[in-house]
């Protein structure tokens, strides 16, 4: 029989989804509208090659600009979202993103001009990015904070199911041009118009109770800080350290093997058409490794629950070799490193907010942001690197795997959850 505390738990929970899914749904739709060009860019290749001669290198060449202004320019990004608030960055940032995708419908077959607008867009996303949506989310749970959490970042998911497909049909419909047209202003309209009714972060309400307060001549109406620790302190804090550790190599080693999946299958003597078949269970398993585990993390030591979920992925690694001939083992194999990469960032984010607080959460995801680009940026070309040399992944399997329970473990010991910054 549950506990009172308990009870009071779950009631708290209820209490805060009810008063604020709208936001989460918000948030979600607003980082599935930031995912919305690298899952549609694909797509676009065959038109653009037929009507410019442009080489893939060409065309995907923006995607390298995303990743480079992402680890350089994430912490600053949280900066302003500190100072000013998730909502002061986000309307602008989706209105001023869906102008970008748009303005590739005006593409006129310079190379030049084409890189330029990737430019132009590598630095837009930013007012979009995780740190805005998780920062409200973060701001507004409590008790339901990771699962909160959880449903945001599965915005990516939602843009990896329905983006691919709708571009495809708009470009075989209406041509390359109107797809970007469509993309751009439809889905920027939709997020923005979600945002500005429902996206107010811990900031936003206080900013708005404290004009309250001063219209109405109330005496005690005075700005006050979200709990959490300095910059500077954050610096030094070994579990923050430690969860930046983890989530670096996680994704430096989960990232290598899920961009390298399909080849890494084949060596074990699969089929590329049933790889590809295999391949797309680890999308499915991403997403309900997001809920169940923000689920979990809600109810049990966040720590704990993060370093078992990133630990079982390291025995699911050598499922893959070439050794384990074994379709079943395989599937299996793919399933449980699909549930465990798709917790990776939501581990990371809500982890952060516990530890770090909110006061500065912007900065200190920021940084967090910056490793997480960096790591997965690296994966695939290390992995690649090390097919090249040995003719086969297994070495860089067998290094995921001791560096991944090395990672599991920083986040498995790092203790009960601190009280100190109004969690529960």
């Amino acid at each position: 029989m549950p506990s009172a505390a308990e009870i009071d738990l779950h009631n708290a929970r209820m209490i805060e989804w009810k008063a604020n899914w709208p936001l989460v749904m918000a948030s979600t739709v607003g980082f599935a509208f930031y995912s919305t060009i690298s899952n549609a860019i694909g797509l676009f290749v065959e038109p653009l090659t037929q009507e410019f001669g442009w080489s893939r290198t060409q065309i995907m060449l923006g995607l390298s600009l995303l990743s480079i202004t992402g680890i350089v320019l994430s912490p600053f990004v949280g900066a302003l979202i500190d100072r000013f608030g998730s909502r002061r960055i986000a309307l602008p940032g989706l209105v001023l993103t869906a102008f970008s995708i748009a303005s590739y419908g005006l593409a006129n077959g310079s190379v030049l001009q084409w890189t330029v607008l990737w430019v132009f867009q590598a630095f837009i996303l930013l007012l979009i990015k995780t740190t805005v949506w998780t920062t409200a989310v973060s701001g507004t749970f409590t008790a339901g904070r990771s699962l909160a959490i959880a449903v945001t970042i599965s915005g990516v998911a939602l843009a990896q199911t329905v983006i691919p497909p709708l571009s495809r049909w708009l470009i075989a419909e209406f041509g390359w041009r109107n797809a970007f047209f469509a993309l751009g202003l439809g889905g920027g309209l939709i997020a923005f118009l979600l945002a500005a009714f429902f996206l107010y972060d811990a900031k936003d309400r206080k900013r708005i109770a404290l004009k309250t307060a001063v219209a109405t001549g109330a005496p005690e109406a005075k700005a006050v800080d979200l709990p959490g620790l300095s910059l500077r302190e954050a610096f030094r804090n070994a579990p923050l350290i430690r969860i930046g550790i983890a989530t670096f190599i996680t994704m430096l080693m989960g990232v290598g093997i899920a961009v390298n999946q399909v080849p890494i299958i084949m060596e074990s003597g699969i089929s590329r058409e049933s790889a590809a078949y295999f391949a797309s269970l680890f999308g499915v398993a991403g997403i309900v490794g997001k809920l169940v585990t923000g689920w979990l993390m809600d109810r049990f030591n966040p720590g704990t629950v993060g370093g078992i979920t990133l630990g079982v992925s390291a025995f699911a690694f050598l499922l893959l070799l070439e050794q384990f001939n074994s379709t079943g083992l395989i599937v299996t194999g793919l399933i449980v490193i699909g549930y465990s990469s798709g917790t990776k960032l939501q581990i990371c984010a809500y982890l952060t907010s516990l530890y770090g607080g909110l006061r500065n959460y912007g900065k200190i995801f920021g940084v967090m942001s910056s490793l997480i680009a960096i790591g997965g940026g690296f994966g695939p070309t290390a992995a690649a690197a090390v097919y090249d040399v040995t003719g086969s992944y297994t070495l860089f399997i067998y290094a995921a795997v001791v560096l991944t329970l090395f990672a599991s473990s920083l986040l498995f010991w790092l203790g009960p959850k601190p009280k100190e910054f109004g969690t529960v």
